[in-house]
């Protein structure tokens, strides 16, 4: 009986890519919105795409899972730490993604609440999405999905918690969510949503008044600070 030959297995550089999106707090002026929806970048240092701004990425170890080697090349090569989720988002295995070696790279889709401020070296920085630069790779498209994963998430689970500080008012969280979700949210509409899902109670605690004096707005907090799915049949849609 003839004896097949065994196939040749490929082997291939393996990457962690990671989109970390963050609602910052921003300079506004009148009517402007107080936050923007930033990625963190880094730019390129050597070819290919030398100088264009990408994904923070790296090889992933022998004895190294995958998420391990997103924290760690986050935490070594732009000193983040602070993430409030991560999440794997999709693989890329397109045979000319990487014009200098076949790469396939497994993606995450992370979250920072938006009161953190790690320090960046000086060849990172955080990019407003709807303005991005040239980007190498794929990654622009990489950031697509990984908004609208995040957009689609906060439809039907508590992924707001990785949004916003531990305590909040609703003014902030409203403006959050609309910067997140790129659309007009009504403060009562959004708030009896998240009650009706157990998202959300009141802390008993005060925020400070606003600028122009009144009472103290009253600080809430999500019930659950893990990804917990609370409505898998609900679109969030609030009121105009």
């Amino acid at each position: 009986m003839e004896q097949l030959e065994e196939p040749v297995v490929a082997r291939f550089r393996h990457e962690a890519l990671a989109v970390i999106l963050q609602v910052r707090p921003r300079v506004a002026g009148a009517g402007e919105p107080a936050y923007t929806l930033s990625v963190l970048a880094w730019r390129r240092r050597r070819d290919p795409f030398a100088g264009d701004w990408a994904l923070p990425s790296g090889p992933v170890g022998q004895d190294e899972a995958i998420g391990a080697s997103v924290r760690r090349h986050l935490a070594t090569q732009v000193e983040l730490e602070e993430i409030s989720h991560l999440e794997q988002l999709r693989t890329l295995s397109a045979p000319g993604r990487d014009p200098s070696q076949r790469t396939i790279a497994t993606a995450y889709l992370g979250l920072v609440a938006a009161t953190s401020e790690p320090r960046l070296p000086q060849h990172a920085a955080w990019l407003p999405v709807g303005d991005l630069p040239s980007m190498a790779f794929d990654h622009a498209h990489v950031i697509d999905e990984g908004v609208a994963r995040m957009r689609s998430k906060l439809s039907y689970t508590n992924l707001g918690f990785a949004l916003v500080p531990a305590e909040f008012t609703l003014a902030q969280l409203r403006d959050i969510y609309e910067v997140a979700l790129d659309q007009e949210i009504s403060v009562t509409n959004l708030q009896r949503i998240l009650r009706r899902r157990a998202q959300l109670e009141a802390t008993g605690g005060f925020g400070e008044p606003g600028e122009n004096g009144g009472r103290p707005p009253r600080l809430y907090r999500f019930t659950a600070r893990e990804l917990e799915v609370t409505d898998p049949f609900a679109v969030l849609r609030p009121s105009r």
